[in-house]
């Protein structure tokens, strides 16, 4: 666990764009930028955003924009990026981190299901970077694009087969971008978190524990996530803040040399 006592100034000024902002990991990041004295843009789909960062703004003395956007409509990401800018004048860090899952077996997966998780999970990252991008070239000031792949982008699993393919996209995408913009200073960078207490790990473990249920074992809540859990090197389950951790030095000057690469945030479930 990292030093909740640490103080750091480096974002203070900086304008961060956060997808899915209102809740788990997307709210984690958000608060640790918010602890840097970062401008926070805080989109979601959800109006709780506008209470999360009326939060983050009491609690941290910063300056907040909670914008609602679904990130599979291009005309709202367009307006998402314009507002940020015209708010807080320039965009030096965006963290596409907006995504879904669902999981079912193969033969009952409809075809509006498959394609909605890609919409959001691939091409609503795309839309996000590409608008960002934007506004970091003309800026002229470089910029860090940072993007939300998964456990599932290194290795599919059962009833997921849409998830992982969205996730998989994600890191084609991220290192096709960090070559495009790397002459621009913009670098472009993907993290793949693994099992982190978050409401989606909740539906994972209870739908995921009611198709693997079996006669002889039925799964309870938590139970299936405990058994995964005890798979993990580290012994335990990740927490939004060690996903932040991560964003944070992603989009620090000591990462500036880093780009094109996709970071496994999981404990050591995978190595590659």
């Amino acid at each position: 666990m990292r030093n909740k006592t640490r103080t750091s100034d480096e974002f203070k000024g900086k304008t961060i764009v956060i997808t899915g902002a209102d809740r788990g990991i997307g709210e984690g990041i958000a608060q640790r930028f918010a602890e840097d004295g970062a401008n926070l843009v805080m989109a979601s789909i959800d109006k709780k955003v506008y209470e999360t960062s009326e939060k983050m703004a009491q609690k941290y003395n910063v300056q907040t924009l909670p914008v609602l956007v679904d990130v599979t409509q291009e005309d709202e990401v367009k307006n998402l990026y314009a507002e940020a800018a015209k708010h807080f004048k320039t965009i030096d860090i965006s963290v596409q981190n907006a995504g879904i899952i669902t999981i079912e077996h193969f033969d009952k997966m409809t075809r509006d299901e498959f394609d909605k998780v890609l919409a959001v999970n691939t091409t609503g990252v795309w839309l996000c970077c590409r608008e960002a991008a934007k506004y970091m070239v003309k800026q002229g000031t470089g910029g860090r694009l940072i993007n939300s792949s998964s456990g599932q982008g290194r290795k599919g699993f059962i009833y997921t087969p849409h998830y992982a393919a969205s996730k998989m996209g994600v890191i084609g995408i991220t290192q096709s971008l960090a070559l495009e913009l790397a002459p621009h200073s913009i670098t472009v960078n993907a993290f793949c978190p693994g099992i982190i207490v978050t409401d989606m790990w909740e539906y994972n473990d209870r739908v995921w524990g009611q198709i693997l249920s079996t006669e002889k074992k039925k799964y309870q809540k938590g139970e299936l996530m405990a058994e995964w859990v005890q798979g993990i090197p580290l012994g335990r389950a990740g927490q939004p803040e060690d996903v932040s951790g991560l964003i944070a030095f992603l989009a620090s000057e000591d990462a500036s040399y880093i780009t094109g690469q996709t970071i496994n945030i999981d404990g050591g479930m995978f190595f590659s």
